[in-house]
């Protein structure tokens, strides 16, 4: 419940304590309210894409009084002295979208593997960018089975426009993390999207790989028409931290359905007789290379 003496807004920026608060009248620069910071916090108190509850100061900056709850958050643990954080990359995202390249860098399907099962966990919508397609010739059959499995695979290229209303029209009126390997043409998309954009995320990007948790910026990027999207570096250090090897399958939509069928019910889908898994992978229904993502994943392996 909002409090009707408190004003509400998206946070957009978060710097260093403070939080830049996006209302229907503007932008105000917040600071946590004390009794929000009292005790050791084991995570973000407040992060990029929170709903905000706030009042204004006599000298018009903010002071965050309370964060509303989260629908959901893309989590990264950080190591340190006095245990392990929980840093919130992005909150209440409406969508991850993951850009891999066709070609020039050879997409590393594993890696996309690993971010699909995040996002499963995370319940979080996942849209799969295949970029570069003017390099080859077989952009769709290198990404069938993502197609086959229910995921939607938008199909790319900068330097025909290919795609791109397409993707456009996806980033529309959502919160969309955006996030995939050097190289694979991010910026070149989000430029064709809107002009100056994809320079405008690289800047900040740049600073997050390179500065330390506690003092780099981040940022939500307005969309003309409206919806924001941020670039969420770091997805390939994010461990699926409290996930149990026996969860794993759950987060593969080909194996979840197929479980029920297992003769035995702590089935690990690698050796047990009467294994629907298996069976399904000898038929060829369930693709072998996904197959081999979710026993390295299990194993704890990239």
């Amino acid at each position: 419940m909002t409090n009707e003496t408190y004003k509400r807004g998206l946070i957009v920026k978060a710097q260093s304590g403070f939080f830049t608060v996006e209302t229907s009248e503007g932008f105000v620069i917040c600071q946590l309210r004390g009794k929000l910071k009292q005790g050791r916090a084991s995570g973000d108190i407040a992060a990029l894409g929170d709903h905000a509850q706030f009042t204004i100061l006599t000298d018009g900056s903010g002071v965050i009084e309370n964060i509303e709850e989260r629908e959901r958050s893309i989590i990264r643990l950080d190591p340190r002295p006095q245990g392990i954080y929980r840093q919130i990359l992005l909150a209440n995202a409406d969508q991850a979208i993951f850009v891999f390249a066709c070609a020039n860098p050879t997409p590393r399907l594993r890696m996309l593997d690993r971010f699909l099962v995040v996002t499963e966990k995370q319940n979080i919508p996942a849209i799969i960018v295949a970029n570069k397609i003017d390099l080859v010739e077989n952009a769709k059959e290198m990404f069938r089975v993502y197609e086959s499995i229910g995921y939607r695979v938008i199909y790319t290229s900068a330097q025909t426009n290919a795609g791109v209303d397409e993707l456009k029209a996806q980033l529309q009126n959502k919160i969309s993390a955006l996030a995939g390997p050097s190289g694979v043409g991010k910026s070149s998309l989000l430029n064709m999207i809107q002009g100056g954009l994809g320079l405008a995320v690289n800047e900040v990007s740049a600073i997050l790989k390179e500065g330390k948790h506690t003092t780099v910026t981040r940022q939500l990027f307005p969309l003309d028409g409206g919806g924001y999207v941020a670039d969420t570096p770091g997805w390939k250090s994010l461990a699926l931290w409290d996930t149990e090897a026996e969860e794993i399958d759950a987060y593969f939509p080909e194996l979840r359905d197929l479980v029920p069928h297992c003769q035995f019910s702590d089935c690990s889908h690698i050796h047990e007789p009467g294994c629907a898994v298996l069976k399904a992978v000898k038929e060829g229904k369930v693709h072998a290379e996904r197959y081999d993502s979710y026993l390295r994943l299990r194993a704890g392996q990239e």
